[in-house]
């Protein structure tokens, strides 16, 4: 005879919300797209964005425009996790532009 009821559930792991004050903000500008990372002291990836994951294709990839909405969209999410200051570091040749949107914004 089967049995009636429901089935016992599987437990699952709790998500940890992590929590942090400082970090590292690594920007690598090409010159075909520009790919912002934000990880914690010990160097772990917490949240990345890029221009292509911002919405960008082909040549637009490429532009100043789409690389501050690319580290506006990572720095706002780092925020959101409690990341209030932050080293910079910034490889490639496309780095100008990067320069500029992190020294000229307050909140990056």
């Amino acid at each position: 005879m089967a049995q009636t009821g429901s089935s016992p559930r599987r437990k699952s792991a709790k998500k940890i919300r992590r929590s942090l004050s400082s970090g590292q903000i690594h920007i690598a500008a090409t010159f075909n797209n520009t790919i912002v990372t934000i990880s914690d002291i010990d160097g772990n990836t917490i949240c990345w964005a890029s221009a292509g994951s911002s919405g960008f294709k082909g040549s637009r990839k490429s532009t100043p425009f789409a690389a501050r909405l690319a580290a506006e969209e990572a720095i706002k999410t780092a925020q959101s996790l409690g990341m209030q200051e932050a080293e910079v570091f910034i490889k490639g040749p496309a780095r100008v532009a990067s320069q500029r949107f992190v020294l000229f914004n307050p909140w990056a």
